[in-house]
């Protein structure tokens, strides 16, 4: 760890006997306010940019700062968009590491299960191709013509994962390969 952003001792903790509670760690910030939707507290972030321990505030479903959260009526350092407020949720990042979601860019798509072990690994984007358990599918990472195109885009629609069909492109035919592309 590179730095250390909740100043040791005096991180914001969870639980019972823990400091984020009204009129500690809570205070009386509403969201109309600028009170977090939701904090992860003291989470090793790993990051292209570097490695540091760190309260991570979300708002809106996006991250929108890294550092010191808490009440800034009791605390020092407490970062302007980090406040904790009494519809702040809390997810202990305690002995976690925090990182962006990786990319398997090599992915036969034969079942929807495949998005939960995906996901498990921290990958969040697949790149790949396919029409489900068919025997192309098996042997190539492309998703061949219009009609399977479709399907497999109606198929993925509801998979919390970020998508990069291939299409098939193995024929010499300008037509054909006019027909892919068209396809999407």
């Amino acid at each position: 760890v590179e730095e250390d952003r909740t100043f040791g001792g005096e991180e914001a903790d969870f639980g019972g006997g823990k400091s984020i509670r009204e009129s500690m760690a809570q205070g009386t910030t509403t969201r109309a306010e600028g009170a977090l939707d939701t904090v992860v507290t003291n989470a090793v972030v790993l990051d292209w940019w570097g490695i540091v321990k760190a309260d991570v505030g979300i708002r809106d479903g996006r991250i929108v700062a890294l550092g010191r959260a808490g009440n800034p009526d009791v605390a020092d350092g407490v970062h302007p968009d980090l406040h904790i407020g009494p519809s702040t949720d809390v997810v202990s990042g305690e002995g976690k590491i925090l990182t962006a979601g990786g990319i398997d860019s090599h992915v036969h798509l034969i079942s929807p299960s495949q998005v939960v072990e995906a996901l498990a690994t921290g990958i969040t984007t697949v790149a790949g191709g396919g029409t489900g358990p068919s025997e192309g599918t098996k042997a190539t990472t492309v998703t061949p013509g219009a009609w399977h195109l479709e399907a497999i885009h109606r198929a993925l629609d509801r998979l919390p994962v970020n998508v990069l069909l291939l299409g098939k492109g193995n024929t010499v035919s300008a037509e054909g390969l006019r027909e892919q592309a068209m396809a999407g």
